[in-house]
């Protein structure tokens, strides 16, 4: 009998055309770590009495279909959650292409993700995906991952695949010893680590329905916020702090080959922060930063990435 094991797991993606109807070709195998991805139904209890202290028969409750899917930093791949969670870029160049997001767009492209356990077999079909929010962290050591926080409209469950043969993309992953952090333009020293999280809040259309699953997922407004740790040095952010300015953050990775991502927050707004000395050790702060629309650059954010996919 055979049994799934995560290592034989697969993902497949692609964009939707018309929100929650999986197109029949077009996918691409995505890399990933992990995902809790699913669809699940609580079982409601009876309230009803007079039938005795046992209880009667639970009811069905609703269609919850959600979830994360943890993913690597790579120079391919982690554009098209960029799409989900920007939109479509704006690409200039030729090998190499430079594909820019902005945020700000009214509409998201819904996805379709397909999770397979070839052993069982099975293949779970989430269509009508919506990436709700797109957080990763930088530090000094370690895998350099991202998280994906998808709500979608429902799962379909199959014996055989529903992606075809999904394209397949090379990894060219960053890591954490690639990345780097400005400050209006000059590089930010005695960053111990950095926390980096877009939401675009989205809000799930629950309907009335005979299938029981929602009706779409329309953003809110978004929200990006994070925070920085830095071994206190000087004076600089805390001043900015304490006169309430905006700056612009950078947050960067580039390999050797020539590929590269590039986070910019256009305005950022740091709170004052507690400085503690709570030993002998090096002193450190904590600046749980927002960010907020620049009124010069007309957005809250941008997302570069330089690689040689020509369209996503």
């Amino acid at each position: 009998m055979a049994r799934a094991q995560g290592a034989r797991a697969q993902m497949a993606l692609a964009f939707e055309t018309v929100y929650g109807t999986p197109p029949v070709s077009g996918f691409t195998k995505m890399p990933f770590a992990s995902t809790t991805l699913g669809a699940e139904q609580p079982l409601l209890n009876s309230e009803l009495l007079g039938y005795g202290r046992d209880p009667l028969a639970p009811v069905q409750g609703a269609v919850t279909a959600d979830g994360d899917v943890v993913v690597p930093l790579d120079a391919e791949a982690f554009g098209f959650w960029l799409k989900a969670a920007f939109g479509s870029p704006t690409t200039t160049g030729i090998g190499p292409c430079t594909h820019e997001f902005q945020s700000g767009a009214w509409t998201l492209p819904s996805l379709s993700i397909e999770t397979g356990m070839p052993e069982v077999p099975r293949f779970a079909m989430y269509s009508g995906c919506v990436l709700d929010q797109l957080s990763w962290q930088m530090q000094r050591s370690g895998l350099l991952t991202a998280t994906a926080r998808l709500v979608a409209q429902g799962e379909t469950v199959g014996t055989a695949t529903s992606a075809g043969t999904p394209a397949d993309l090379e990894l060219k992953r960053f890591g954490h010893f690639n990345g780097s952090v400005t400050r209006n333009g000059s590089a930010l020293g005695n960053v111990v680590s950095a926390d980096i999280t877009y939401a675009n809040n989205i809000d799930r259309i629950e309907t009335i329905r005979a299938d029981g699953r929602i009706d779409g997922a329309d953003p809110s407004i978004a929200a990006l916020t994070g925070s920085i740790e830095v071994r206190f040095a000087d004076s600089t952010l805390v001043t900015q702090a304490i006169n309430g300015e905006a700056c612009e953050l950078e947050f960067g990775y580039a390999l050797p080959s020539g590929e590269s991502f590039t986070f910019t927050v256009q305005a950022v707004y740091l709170p004052r922060p507690r400085i503690e000395i709570s030993g002998p050790q090096g002193v450190q702060a904590t600046f749980d930063w927002q960010a907020a629309r620049d009124s010069t650059v007309g957005r809250m954010c941008t997302a570069t990435l330089i690689n040689d996919i020509e369209v996503y």
